[in-house]
């Protein structure tokens, strides 16, 4: 996976693998829809993490490369 993700890749969040994941145990579960609904692009990536742009108004996310699915 960590070669196929690069800067500017299209990616989905894997509900299954973030809601089963540790980041998810100790905090909110409550995750929303978009992550799993749209496309976010990647802006950075460090070691075994990818920095997320969703193109909605909030924060850039910080996930693991096995909660991502290549889009585009």
């Amino acid at each position: 996976m960590a070669g196929k993700l690069k800067k500017g890749s299209l990616v989905r969040v894997n509900r299954e693998k973030l809601d089963n994941s540790v980041e998810a145990k100790s905090s909110d579960i409550r995750f929303p829809p978009y992550l799993f609904e749209s496309d976010g692009e990647v802006v950075d990536t460090r070691g075994e993490y990818a920095l997320v742009k969703f193109y909605v108004p909030t924060p850039n996310i910080w996930f693991r490369l096995d909660q991502l699915e290549v889009t585009g």
